[in-house]
């Protein structure tokens, strides 16, 4: 993996600060890696292949940049700090001359990132600001679908909330948007010593490898409506949660019932599948309420006994769901 002497120390870190006046801020979430073997593991553990275009938001001081280059066909170095942007090329170009040419640097808030120069992005790895990340990492698979893997470190409070199960307490928003995007794990622990400053949090990787979305003939923006609603008030049943959503509780109900959903079950137990089921009813929802709604009666609360605990699907009302989607 490259070459060692190319990667950043501690003191290459600080030197290369100083010299730019550059002083990590928290309002950009600026948090260096100073440690040679964490970049190392990070690139390990992503598993570039020589032919990914690989997306970095926020290189910094380049410690992570230089480690990937080796690896990659080309690095989108995505900088919002302009001094940063503007020294990273000459970082390179001084460590590693032969690698230079594989570097592209945009300046800009990837936040607000409608495209990157140059061949399609196929991965995203990132040692990523800690009060973007989410936002980050949702904007960028909505805006590439080019982008079929990814490996970030972000917060480890964070790391556990996107990889989140249904039917835990940490289970919320970023959890079942980032599911329907594909599959992420959490890839192991960071500690703070290897960053400057050091943080006061603990951080964490978490690797991600983008499937189907689940069936559903609702747009992602239609799904993402209904689960925002349903976590913003998670005490509440479903049947509570999404009033405002439907336009009342009992069209609610309705809508619930129509996507094999018990409206007593809460918003956490529910999987990403069935939150794209239920955005099918909906207010201009894509499929016909009341036909539905016909076969759900037949079942009646029946249909939810044996799984109202973990928000499953009624057996009637997915039945019907799905002789629609066919």
């Amino acid at each position: 993996m490259g070459d060692v002497q190319a990667l950043l120390g501690p003191a290459d870190v600080r030197e290369l600060a100083a010299r730019l006046g550059v002083r990590p801020t928290k309002t950009l979430g600026q948090n260096f890696v100073i440690d040679a073997n964490t970049v190392r593991r990070i690139v390990r553990t992503a598993e570039p292949a020589p032919g990914d275009v690989v997306i970095e938001v926020g290189p910094g001081l380049g410690s992570l940049t230089l480690a990937l280059l080796p690896e990659v066909r080309r690095v989108v170095a995505v900088e919002i700090d302009p001094v940063l942007a503007g020294a990273l090329p000459e970082t390179v170009a001084a460590r590693a001359p032969e690698l230079a040419g594989r570097l592209e640097v945009v300046r800009g808030d990837a936040l607000r990132l409608t495209g990157v120069p140059g061949p399609e992005p196929t991965a995203l790895v990132a040692n990523l600001p800690y009060n973007v990340a989410v936002p980050v990492v949702l904007h960028l698979l909505a805006t590439l679908p080019s982008l079929r893997r990814a490996l970030v470190m972000v917060q480890s409070e964070v790391a556990d909330r996107m990889v989140a199960a249904p039917g835990g307490k940490i289970y919320g928003v970023p959890s079942v948007k980032l599911a329907w995007y594909g599959e992420a794990r959490r890839a192991g622990p960071v500690g703070r010593a290897v960053f400057w400053p050091a943080p006061n949090v603990d951080s964490g990787l978490v690797a991600f490898t983008r499937t189907a979305p689940p069936p559903t003939l609702a747009s992602r923006e239609a799904v993402f409506a209904v689960v925002d609603a349903a976590f913003a008030q998670r005490r509440k049943t479903l049947r509570a949660a999404l009033a405002g959503w439907a336009g009342s509780a009992a069209e609610a109900e309705r809508a619930l019932r129509a996507a094999g959903v018990d409206p007593r079950a809460r918003g956490e137990a529910l999987d990403v599948a069935a939150f794209a089921r239920i955005a099918q009813y909906g207010p201009g929802g894509v499929l016909d309420l009341n036909e539905a709604e016909d076969h759900a009666e037949g079942a009646g609360d029946g249909a939810f006994a044996e799984d109202s605990g973990d928000g499953a699907r009624g057996r009637a009302g997915d039945a019907g769901a799905r002789r629609r989607l066919q």
